[in-house]
């Protein structure tokens, strides 16, 4: 049982780097300048940036408690 189990985990293991390896691949430089260019055109929406409304913000508290 152990032998077919680590068999099948090698033929497994053979079929995933064969996958890999006949992927089409981009040189990192390329992806950089469209990584950038992505990243100029979508700012006006990230929130990190923007920052996020008052009246839109899910995280801030519904209602404040007070206790006197």
């Amino acid at each position: 049982m152990s032998y077919r189990n680590s068999l099948a985990q090698v033929q497994k293991m053979v079929e995933q780097l064969r996958l890999e390896a006949s992927m089409e691949r981009t040189k990192i430089s390329i992806t950089a300048v469209d990584l950038v260019q992505y990243c100029l055109d979508h700012r006006c929406n990230d929130p990190l940036i923007t920052g996020i409304t008052a009246s839109s913000n899910p995280f801030k508290d519904k209602k404040s408690c007070i206790l006197l």
